[in-house]
């Protein structure tokens, strides 16, 4: 295992030189990036919108609109085809995703149903595997009686081609708005995700993406006055629309379109000389032009209205034929107005309606201070693990300390190479992987310390060492990268950022730890010759402790049970103080210009606005304030109409720097996945274990690791402390470690299940249990020294995150001793089990003495 080949040798070196020279950029400023030579790598990671400020807004197509417009085009298409056909019908009614219409001569039914049938027709569509689906059902419920439903097929297909238009449109819409980098993408089957880095004025863009911008050019109804209209009925084929003026002037519009926003070609904004008033002007293509010419030589001296999203922009007086295909649109504009029209006009009109149904806001100082913060947390983090490592192995912990640099370097550069975002919890995941990513070294060190004491050569003990840490290696990272993919998968945004981090983590680590690790070790053994074991600075346990675990075990399980139960009674008195991303509604922190804040006040103001449960809390003490508002009864539009209030109730002294809301539907869907990820790490893992030990081990890992979830969500209560996304990412980590921690126990009660046979189980697994407490107790400090860096140094955003991770540790090393482990016992672990695997067992460990039963 210490031999490396020439090739090898070089291999590894270029991997690591790799990471290093890919993974420089991300320490360098934009200004010294832009000078280095061509050939080197000038790619850094994106930084998250929590890092460098924006807004992420998650927005949903309305099906209805969608469902509504197709029934509306499939009783134009029955009418034309029907007359077409010369078929008298009445009753041309839809309701219900569906359309009807009844025959009146019996003797036209057959012709009307061959007519009609032509409806049904397939079209071609590349989205489903057949090729093509068909919109329309035809049935006959009754004889002359005809109804054409709509599909599901039909309407997933339409939801699906208006998120892809959407997509293509949102994507102008926001590009033309000069922004860096931004990302618009398809999410689920209905959603699109929107984020914009760096923003300065995310309001802006919320206007932007609200607004459907269909445009029409439409007559208006002069045949009877407006008021009659409204309060008699309106004459068929006119409508009442009102304007966008305040108040608002109603108008009898004419449905019949003249063009529309389709026909468009340019859009910019104008300063009209004459009235010192700014204004849009338009261009139509050819086909536009021709139709609005006629219709405005055929109407000179009558009203024709601009009308955006079913409101009259402007109703101006046909003076003289418009042939030129170009006007202008004029209104109550100023410079951003009219631009942000034009922007709208110019991307192209939704197929549908929007709704906002998340949004998380950052601003650039507070994302600002977030890097600071990171970057201080990673420092002193990584310093204390370094430390540690130097003070308890020496020159190993030299050979340890330069594999986890190059190891950090692997991650950052992978991460660039991907092109991850960077967020405040993936930074807070490099954080943990450094103190983590020890853990495979003080394996692989243990293990040769106890080989050198059995006898061996000091070159033996490191081949073994190695050769026998392997499978322990790999068996505990893979569970925590079945977590790892587990949050991925489940999470969102930030929560994905970490997990992410992570299992990019955990496989550096096991390469950097068999590979980079163990060759330093051999140029050492090599160039050194040492006959010694390197003793570090402290001597911080014996090799082999005899600490009585098992004669404990009826009292931890006492213990735990009491806790158990107690966490379950008081979750049944004492309710969760769930966060936003559970429970929906607006989070809003507040910034006072002029650096004082008075809560009671904003309170008050708030409660006038009648937006329902309002809190309000001074944070820190700068003049900053947190506002959190409950959801809102009406849905997702009416959270964002809370945001415009808060805005323009307290706009004018204090700003916006954070900005979370969570309607209520992605706060039902964010509740049931967080529990669903849950419930299926614990089958992941349950069936790894299963599948690499015995059913016990599974069985036992899961029990233990589910008693550390009861205990991490007893301490969310018992402290108050608020439950959101970050507090699963928090769970999940916790099991991740903890079954990490039980596996490399379970691993050696395994390998001891093997070797002593005739032992008592109790005898083996509390040996195990003490041949692994040396590995336990320094793993444990080195994720507790970055975990508490991460909680004093990382900010207020990762402190709640952090804190149940700090007490799961502590929670998972209690109970990979005193519940895992004993529970084998209660489950009748066999050790002939593993006669088939049995090897020569060498003599027992020092302190211990055969069975002679």
């Amino acid at each position: 295992m210490l031999y490396f080949s020439r090739w090898k040798t070089i291999a590894i070196w270029v991997v690591v030189a790799l990471g290093v020279l890919v993974s420089i950029p991300n320490m360098l400023s934009q200004q010294t990036i832009d000078s280095l030579p061509s050939w080197m790598p000038k790619r850094a990671m994106t930084l998250g919108l929590d890092l460098q400020g924006g807004s992420h807004i998650l927005l949903q197509v309305n099906p209805e609109d969608l469902i509504n417009d197709r029934l509306e085009a499939t009783r134009d298409s029955i009418r034309t085809t029907l007359r077409d056909a010369r078929i008298g019908y009445s009753g041309l009614s839809g309701s219900n995703h569906a359309v009807q219409v009844r025959i009146r001569d019996s003797s036209q039914i057959d012709a009307a149903r061959t007519a009609l049938e032509g409806l049904t027709a397939p079209i071609s569509t590349s989205l489903f595997s057949a090729g093509s689906v068909s919109e329309l059902a035809l049935d006959e419920p009754e004889q002359g009686l005809f109804r054409l439903t709509l599909t599901d097929a039909g309407i997933t297909y339409r939801t699906s081609s208006a998120v892809q238009q959407s997509v293509e449109v949102i994507g102008r819409r926001v590009n033309e708005l000069g922004t860096t980098e931004p990302i618009i993408q398809r999410q689920g089957t209905d959603r699109i995700l929107v984020q914009v880095p760096g923003l300065q004025d995310p309001q802006r863009l919320k206007d932007i993406l609200g607004q459907t911008a269909k445009l029409t050019f439409q007559m208006v109804d002069q045949s009877v006055p407006v008021q009659e209209a409204i309060s008699g009925r309106a004459p068929a084929g006119s409508t009442v629309m009102y304007s966008t003026d305040d108040p608002p002037v109603p108008y009898l519009i004419e449905n019949r379109v003249i063009v529309s926003g389709e026909n468009l070609t340019d859009a910019q904004p104008s300063l009209d000389q004459r009235s010192n008033q700014w204004t849009v002007s338009f261009r139509f293509d050819s086909q536009g032009a021709q139709r609005f010419g006629q219709a405005t030589q055929q109407n000179v001296g009558k009203l024709f209205a601009i009308i955006l999203d079913n409101q009259v922009v402007s109703a101006p007086q046909i003076r003289e034929p418009i042939l030129g295909g170009q006007g202008q649109i004029s209104g109550s504009f100023d410079a951003q107005s009219a631009s942000d029209l034009a922007v709208l006009l110019r991307a192209g009109a939704l197929p549908a309606d929007l709704t906002i149904v998340e949004e998380r806001t950052v601003g650039p100082s507070l994302g600002e201070d977030s890097i600071n913060a990171g970057k201080l947390a990673s420092a002193v983090g990584a310093l204390l693990v370094v430390v540690c490592m130097l003070v308890v192995y020496g020159k190993l912990g030299v050979i340890a300390n330069i594999a986890l640099a190059a190891n950090v370097a692997l991650i950052v550069s992978l991460l660039t190479l991907l092109g991850a975002t960077l967020t405040l919890p993936g930074i807070a995941g490099i954080v943990l992987t450094m103190g983590m990513a020890v853990d495979s070294n003080v394996i692989i060190f243990e293990r040769v310390r106890e080989e050198r004491a059995q006898g061996r050569s000091l070159v033996q003990s490191f081949d073994s060492g190695f050769r026998q840490a392997l499978a322990t290696v790999v068996d505990a990272n893979v569970t925590t990268l079945i977590v790892a993919a587990i949050l991925f998968y489940m999470g969102t945004g930030p929560v994905r950022g970490f997990a992410v981090t992570l299992g990019i983590g955990i496989i550096t680590t096991v390469f950097t730890a068999f590979t980079l690790t163990r060759w330093l070790v051999a140029v050492w053994v090599r160039r050194s010759r040492p006959k010694e074991y390197p003793a570090g600075l402290v001597h911080y346990l014996p090799l082999n402790p005899t600490i009585p675990f098992m004669r404990w075990r009826n009292i931890g399980f006492a213990l735990s049970g009491l806790v158990s139960l107690g966490v379950i009674a008081l979750v049944a008195v004492t309710p969760f103080n769930y966060g936003i991303d559970f429970l929906g509604g607006s989070l809003i922190e507040l910034q006072s210009k002029n650096g004082t804040a008075d809560a009671a006040d904003v309170r008050s103001r708030l409660n006038e606005l009648n937006m329902g449960e309002v809190q309000v809390q001074e944070i820190g003490g700068d003049g900053a304030l947190m506002v959190r508002v409950g959801t809102q009864s009406a849905g997702d539009n009416a959270e964002q109409s809370v945001v415009a209030k808060i805005q323009g109730e307290l706009g004018a002294e204090y700003d916006f720097p954070r900005v979370e809301v969570v309607g209520p539907t992605v706060s039902g869907e964010l509740a049931w996945t967080s529990t669903v990820g849950v419930i299926l790490s614990m089958l992941a893992l349950l069936i790894y274990i299963w599948f690499r030990f015995e059913w016990q081990f599974g069985v036992g890992a899961v029990v233990s690791t589910v008693h550390d979830v009861i205990v991490i969500i007893g301490v969310y209560v018992l402290f108050g402390l608020e439950f959101n996304l970050s507090s699963i990412a928090a769970i999940l980590t916790v099991v991740g470690y903890s079954i990490n921690d039980t596996v490399v126990i379970y691993d050696r009660i395994r390998e001891m299940l093997r070797r002593y046979k005739k032992m008592p189980l109790d005898q083996v697994i509390n040996i195990a249990l003490n041949q692994t407490l040396s590995r336990t107790i320094l793993t444990g400090l080195t994720v507790l020294l970055a975990l508490f860096a991460l909680y004093f140094f990382g900010g207020d955003v990762l402190a709640s995150f952090v804190t149940a991770i700090i007490i799961g540790v502590f929670v998972g090393t209690y109970s990979s001793l005193f519940i895992a482990g004993p529970l084998l016992i209660l489950f009748k672990l066999r050790p002939a089990t593993f006669d088939k695997d049995a090897d020569a067992a060498p003599g027992l460990p020092a302190g211990t003495q055969p069975s002679k039963s």
